[in-house]
């Protein structure tokens, strides 16, 4: 099997350490997001980097006990770049001195000027004199490691950028993965290049290492793949057809929780396109009945968890020799499930495909996509041949239309909310947006409103659109969509939809906001 060359980043706590790794694999780098303490010496060993970066992180150097790389991480040999939280461990471990305070604490954005000595790793920057970065530090570097020199600076960072470029050991004191730093990808594609990537993760070489890794952790048993439609699970379902064929069974469980028309195009996709065993089953009955009455939406989200769970039971014990459940678990999830400290996380929401599987069902999993981040998915689609409709289909929650149905759901609410929806996203469509939008949705809300239509007075539900954009839903801004096209759906849905008087538009952000009312 093909080895990438391997990048590592070892996570100090930055909140924005994902972009680091995002950055990378747009430049074909494979790399892996690992907690520091759980880097070790044979950790180190194992995983045999061909380069490595420290992230920012929210603690101080200065603090005993504070997160610090393996001391062997130096002795490697290879390239490493320090950033933010990073540069300092790094300057502190090899004999320089970072101190608290003094005035010299930087948030946000400012301008790095360069020195008069020329550094490989900022080719292409300052080509205007000076350069925007974004930093976030209380503390600061007051002396730097013996061997590193100057290379920029800032008006609260006297050693901005510093290097000693005998070791091949770089650090900055700012943050080059967020857009506020317009030039950052710059740094990190000058970085693989200075130590020797050259670009050899693409998603044609990830599904042949795939098709391998499921074909040696199956064998001959049966794979159960849980398919919703929606580009993860497609993605999932496709891949693991090309390396076992039919040994895999999907079931596409209609759970009454679905928009418009869905079970039905998701069905046809696969059996006219693809000779995949399929189970079509319609358990809306048994769902709706046991969300009767329910409001509160963790109850909700694990009520449809759980019997997410019996029901694929249900259909792996009429299947022979079914070992394996299948999931389109991404990279995001696993990252998110690593706590950085060690300690426990504050749950937002639960997740029904994240946490593993009960013990009872007797099943092992299968995540061929937890290495990918979502547009890596959409890619390693198009390779697959899956068709530009479903590839480009917005994110749709596992619990459906559960979660946009604030309050008790209903039968009338969800026929209500599915029409809505279903003319806002043909207004999004027919305007040419659905492809600028991460993802948009109707919310119906448990609130009867007074409207007048005609010459009657009319007491009916109250609904709100919401459109975000984003790049893979960890942050979200909502879509600026004009007065009039506003008001036009507006009408429309009231003139379409029996049930609703009144529209509004959520201009709320992620954060404070989640994507997704429940």
């Amino acid at each position: 099997m093909t080895q990438h060359q391997r990048l590592l980043i070892i996570d100090f706590g930055s909140q924005v350490t994902q972009l680091i790794a995002r950055r990378l694999r747009e430049l074909n780098v494979y790399c892996e997001i690992h907690p520091y303490q759980n880097v070790t010496d044979a950790f180190l060993a194992d995983f045999a980097p061909q380069a490595i970066i420290f992230s920012g992180g929210p603690d101080s150097v200065t603090r005993e006990g504070s997160p610090r790389p393996p001391a062997s991480a130096f002795t490697l040999g290879v390239p490493i770049l320090g950033i933010c939280y990073g540069q300092q461990v790094m300057m502190q471990e090899l004999g320089g001195l970072v101190e608290s305070g003094h005035g010299t604490a930087e948030f946000g954005r400012a301008f790095v000027t360069p020195s008069d000595k020329k550094l490989p790793l900022l080719e292409g920057w300052f080509s205007e004199g000076t350069e925007q970065v974004w930093m976030s530090h209380g503390d600061h570097v007051s002396k730097i490691a013996p061997g590193f020199e100057v290379y920029g600076t800032s008006p609260g960072a006297p050693f901005a950028i510093t290097a000693d470029v005998s070791r091949n050991f770089y650090a900055v004191q700012f943050h080059p993965e967020v857009h506020h730093t317009p030039r950052g990808a710059k740094l990190y594609e000058n970085f693989v290049r200075l130590a020797g990537f050259t670009g050899d993760w693409t998603m044609a070489g990830y599904r042949q290492q795939a098709i391998a890794q499921i074909r040696a952790q199956v064998g001959d048993a049966h794979v159960i793949c849980g398919l919703s439609g929606g580009v993860d699970s497609s993605v999932t379902a496709i891949l693991l057809h090309e390396a076992i064929g039919e040994q895999l069974t999907c079931v596409f469980v209609d759970h009454g929780l679905l928009r418009l028309g869905e079970a039905e195009q998701v069905v046809s996709m696969f059996r006219d396109n693809y000779n995949i065993k399929l189970i079509a089953a319609d358990e809306s009955d048994l769902f709706l009945g046991a969300l009767e009455g329910v409001s509160d939406p963790e109850v909700k989200r694990k009520t449809i968890g759980k019997l997410f769970i019996d029901v694929f039971q249900k259909y792996a014990n009429e299947i022979e020799n079914a070992e394996f459940l299948a999931q389109g678990t991404l990279y995001p999830d696993v990252i998110e499930s690593v706590s950085f400290s060690g300690g426990p996380s504050v749950t937002i929401k639960s997740h029904h495909n994240v946490g593993g599987l009960p013990e009872k069902m007797g099943l092992k999993l299968v995540e061929p996509l937890r290495e990918l981040f979502k547009d890596e998915v959409r890619a390693l689609g198009r390779e697959l041949g899956l068709p530009d409709s479903f590839i480009g289909r917005h994110p749709f929650p596992g619990p459906g239309l559960a979660i946009r149905c604030p309050g008790e759901i209903t039968r009338e609410k969800l026929e209500i909310l599915r029409k809505a929806d279903a003319v806002y996203i043909d207004q999004i469509r027919k305007h040419g947006l659905y492809d600028e939008i991460w993802q948009a949705f109707v919310a119906i809300l448990p609130v009867r409103t007074v409207g007048v239509m005609g010459d009657g007075r009319t007491y009916d539900y109250a609904c709100a659109l919401r459109a975000v954009t984003s790049v893979d839903g960890m942050t979200a801004d909502y879509y600026p969509f004009s007065h009039e096209f506003l008001g036009e759906t507006a009408t429309r849905i009231i003139n379409e939809v029996k049930g609703i008087n009144r529209v509004t538009y959520d201009i709320t952000s992620k954060p404070p906001g989640t994507i997704e009312w429940e």
